[in-house]
């Protein structure tokens, strides 16, 4: 297993007034449509905790253990949602599609990502809820597969519950790599280890998956098409994953906390990346950079991938990719 330190090299340089003012080391991987590595930064199979990169794959578990929702439905349990009204009112009925509530929700508490949400819950008298939480789809999309396939709703998170043994043997296929850590992530769902070239290579797949009628079911298309189609729901209101996949059709991103984000192109490029410091700042700008090496139109992706250093609320700098 790479520790995650080793060979990491510079993505990203922070400017402000013209002087380098940090520097953002880490990796990254650009795959070609045929698989092959297109671009190497460090070191492409370094072993990572992709975060909430993995929701999508985690979906694609779901659906084929008897998940059965629409494509609004199926874009909240990849999200990392804001908490925005309608994400809440969707995850809601996610449940109640499947007889829960989201008293059945074991996600940890949490207010709302968007301050302007946060503000609303809290100005309504509420406190931090899982439903609340940005991984509360995935969590309702869990439930809602444990009643599909006739599983215990009850410790539906533990590391043995059927549903995770099967969400476990979803990522390595995807990934074409075995799980060789296990622990918990922030909502308190396990998280499984992977490497970067094996994250990059299952966007690939979701994103390049058949979407003529003989394929239109299977779960990585049925995947890749919920949040091409509503990314908002994958994320929300201002943030980068959701401008990433408007600006580009077909793309299917998704970032991770800790610094990580992947997105898979339909002709079968792919990409992820992880930020060794863990911070988001670079995130975007990295990614913009690593789509153009993919071949995605600089153009489309650039604004998005656009971070500002601000000084009295003004421009005074730039987060730059160093590649």
């Amino acid at each position: 297993m790479t520790d995650v330190a080793t060979g990491a090299v510079p993505l990203a340089r922070v400017l402000r007034g013209g002087i380098v003012e940090s520097v953002h080391l880490g990796h990254v991987v650009v795959l070609a449509p045929d698989g092959e590595v297109r671009l190497a930064l460090g070191e492409p199979d370094v072993t990572v905790l992709a975060r909430s990169s993995l929701k999508p794959l985690q979906a694609v578990g779901m659906l084929r253990h008897g998940l059965r929702v629409d494509d609004r439905a199926l874009a909240l349990a990849c999200a990392s949602h804001n908490a925005e009204p309608e994400h809440v009112a969707g995850v809601r009925a996610l449940l109640a599609d499947a007889g829960l509530t989201e008293r059945d929700l074991d996600n940890t508490p949490d207010w709302p990502l968007d301050p302007d949400a946060a503000f609303a819950w809290r100005a309504a008298g509420h406190d931090r809820a899982p439903v609340t939480q940005n991984c509360s789809g995935k969590h309702a999309a869990m439930l809602a597969t444990c009643v599909a396939a006739g599983w215990p709703t009850a410790g539906y998170r533990g590391e043995d519950h059927p549903l995770q043994r099967a969400l476990r043997a979803a990522v390595a296929e995807l990934t074409g790599v075995a799980v060789e850590r296990t622990t918990i992530d922030g909502c308190g769902a396990p998280l499984f280890s992977t490497t970067l070239v094996g994250l990059a290579r299952a966007f690939a797949r979701l994103a390049r998956a058949p979407h003529d009628e003989g394929h239109a079911g299977t779960p990585e298309a049925r995947v890749a098409a919920a949040m091409a189609a509503h990314p908002w729901l994958v994320a929300g209101a201002g943030r980068d994953a959701t401008r990433f996949m408007q600006a580009v059709p077909g793309l299917v991103a998704k970032d991770g906390a800790d610094g990580v984000y992947a997105a898979g192109l339909p002709d079968g490029g792919a990409v992820a990346l992880k930020v060794l410091d863990g911070s988001a700042r670079p995130r975007a700008a990295v990614l913009a950079a690593a789509l153009v090496a993919a071949g995605v139109d600089r153009g489309a992706v650039g604004p998005v991938g656009a971070t500002p250093v601000l000084g009295h609320g003004e421009p005074v700098g730039s987060v730059e990719p160093a590649f």
